[in-house]
């Protein structure tokens, strides 16, 4: 078990990380989501090592995770961590890349290893050349491939996808964490894909201010948002009263927290709306609306005319 403990960590007088603490089983894969600069990478570059804390501690096994202060070459040999530069050896080729640390005392044995790396990022094709000659998504699977070479007990991932394209990120996606599933290896993910949170992922953590503001089953989270914040991270998504949508008691009013399609629109109702743009989103169109001089968002099978009066409803 990955355990961390109470910590806080700052780069200058201002902190980056306040009191952070949660655990983490072997073999799951967990999502770390927030908006940019809350404390994602951070985290991930503590959890392998390349800082000291300034208070709190980091364990597996119950084994101490400790910085540079205390080790000459940071990091664990069972863990491994992608940053967003991939740091790539651009003159050799992609498997020269891929088997850089893997021994040479038994080169069958090597040889098997990366091909099997290079069928799950889907990089075969591109043995040979020399990682100077590929694309930035490119690179970033062939650097994905060599992080698991060694097959670490936890694997630390930051945006790990950014620059590949939506079919190969897709396949990849599935081609990986069936893999690590596979394997028992421990994932850590920050990402600002929710894709990645939602489909992937057994837990998510939200991270706001450079504190944990939740942390759950990610289809929990998802359905159950506790914070406009939280459910923002998964899409857009609508704060209301729910006396703006039904006729019900001032007493049994509430604050709902709405995604685009859990509103439908209707023939009558109490929630009335101007359409301001239609996005189209393949199965449906996602609707700006204006109401009370703020944005709503709805789903819509069919496109509707800008500035029309249309009703809404829960779905």
């Amino acid at each position: 078990m990955l355990e961390i403990k109470n910590i806080s960590f700052a780069y200058t007088e201002t902190p980056v990380l306040e009191e952070v603490s949660f655990t983490i089983d072997k073999g799951k894969n967990t999502a770390i989501i927030g908006e940019s600069g809350c404390g994602k990478s951070t985290l991930l570059k503590l959890i392998y090592g390349l800082y000291d804390l300034n208070s709190g501690a980091i364990t597996y096994n119950d084994k101490p995770i400790l910085g540079p202060k205390h080790n000459l070459v940071p990091g664990e040999d069972y863990i491994k961590y992608l940053a967003q530069d991939f740091d790539l050896m651009p003159y050799i080729t992609v498997e020269e890349n891929v088997g850089k640390f893997l021994s040479n005392m038994y080169p069958e044995d090597k040889k098997v290893r990366v091909q099997e790396l290079l069928d799950m990022v889907e990089m075969t094709a591109f043995a040979k050349v020399k990682a100077k000659f590929l694309s930035g998504g490119q690179q970033q699977r062939v650097a994905l491939a060599r992080v698991l070479a060694l097959e670490p007990e936890i694997l630390l991932l930051d945006e790990p996808f950014s620059q590949i394209d939506t079919f190969r990120k897709n396949s990849l996606r599935r081609n990986l964490f069936k893999y690590l599933k596979h394997k028992g290896v421990t994932c850590i993910i920050a990402t600002h894909d929710s894709t990645d949170a939602l489909s992937f992922s057994d837990e998510t953590i939200v991270v706001q201010n450079g504190r944990v503001v939740a942390k759950g089953p990610s289809k929990t989270l998802y359905e159950n948002p506790t914070t406009k914040y939280i459910a923002s991270l998964f899409g857009e998504v609508n704060e209301l009263r729910l006396t703006q949508l039904i006729d019900v008691e001032p007493e049994e009013d509430q604050l709902l927290l709405l995604y685009p399609h859990q509103l439908k629109v209707v023939e009558n109702g109490m929630m009335q709306v101007v359409v301001k743009q239609c996005y189209f989103k393949g199965s449906h169109y996602l609707v700006k609306a204006a109401f009370e001089r703020r944005a709503i968002f709805f789903e819509h099978d069919s496109e509707l005319e800008l500035n029309q009066e249309v009703f809404l409803m829960l779905a």
